[in-house]
């Protein structure tokens, strides 16, 4: 289902680039960083020309804002292991572009990734992350390195994290809230294209105004219908691969666990098997031992004592005995029955 709204990372791509629509782009960065942004200009550069992937993969937009600093955003769809070390390559990249070998390091510019993703990035329960260098002692990790006096006053900042590059991850589809706050608002506007009616939040009201889909030229309405169509065949693709992929690692699991299983039953079996045969090769010693005690003419009672066996035991036992054991003299009905009572 198409939205109303054009989807923020085609509008990136396609929309957003022109002066009269940085204010969109502005709403955003000034919610997210919480301070006034103003865009001056968008840079162009090796990592956000445009490509046929892009449609797929990710939309980079570079600006830079009243202070010389560099925004990059980075819009990524679908999953991808190393995004944490792309994000690092973008940010140093940004860097690397806009200095020349001949200028002083302290020329660097201060850079803002802000990263909207679609797919589940590492492990976390929020939406929105923010990362920043910050230099603790080794050994008083409550200490925090800090610039000199002079350094404050040069470069008009409190700390090194000031100048180095800042991150933000906007993990678009863990969004689940009702939308309390601007930020929120602007998450669920990446996540399902909704715009409430008579919102102030900065930039919303002009992405109601100017990102919808029915006032799109009708050339520019037909490529972004198809792009959108691409991009959830893709996605479908993807899904499907990934179900399939567990489906097949699950018949593979139960495989292995049934040959584990096989393996580990004849163990068990086995050891069984001897602890049986054991057992069984004791009691019948033990019986063995009572007819024997029993043909020698010992009590029944001193019989039991010595094997454990009960006396009930010894009765069903003792009858079997066939010859042997009575002494001369004796008929043998007369001892079985003298020793029976013993």
């Amino acid at each position: 289902m198409i939205n109303e709204f054009v989807r923020f990372d085609w509008a990136i791509k396609h929309l957003l680039r022109d002066k009269a629509n940085y204010v969109v782009v502005e709403g955003l960065l000034t919610v997210l960083l919480e301070r006034k942004i103003h865009i001056t200009k968008i840079l162009e550069s090796e990592g956000n020309q445009e490509y046929y992937i892009d449609k797929f993969n990710r939309v980079d937009l570079l600006a830079e804002d009243d202070d010389g600093e560099l925004m990059l955003f980075e819009i990524q769809n679908n999953r991808e292991l190393a995004y944490f070390h792309r994000m690092a390559y973008g940010t140093a990249k940004a860097i690397t572009e806009y200095i020349n070998i001949s200028e002083d390091y302290s020329n660097i510019r201060k850079v803002y990734s802000i990263n909207i993703i679609y797919f589940d990035l590492g492990q976390g329960s929020d939406y929105v992350y923010r990362g920043r260098t910050v230099f603790r002692g080794l050994h008083e990790p409550h200490d925090e390195l800090r610039l000199s006096e002079r350094q404050r006053k040069v470069f008009r900042s409190e700390t090194p994290a000031d100048i180095m590059p800042e991150y933000y991850v906007l993990r678009v589809d863990e969004f689940d809230k009702v939308a309390t706050t601007p930020l929120d608002e602007w998450i669920r506007f990446l996540k399902t294209g909704e715009i409430d009616e008579g919102t102030q939040t900065p930039g919303l009201p002009e992405a109601r105004e100017r990102l919808r889909v029915a006032l799109l030229p009708e050339k520019e309405r037909r490529q972004y219908l198809r792009d959108m169509e691409d991009l959830m065949y893709q996605r479908s693709i993807i899904s499907t691969e990934r179900i399939e992929g567990r489906e097949e690692g699950r018949v593979e699991g139960i495989k292995v666990g049934m040959k584990e299983g096989i393996k580990e039953g004849m163990k068990v079996g086995r050891a069984e098997g001897i602890k049986e045969g054991r057992e069984e090769g004791l009691k019948e010693g033990i019986k063995a031992v009572a007819l024997n005690m029993k043909q020698m003419g010992i009590p029944v009672a001193s019989i039991s004592q010595a094997t454990g066996l009960t006396i009930d035991e010894l009765t069903k036992l003792l009858p079997s005995v066939r010859g042997g054991g009575c002494p001369k003299g004796r008929r043998r009905s007369v001892y079985l029955k003298t020793n029976m009572i013993q």
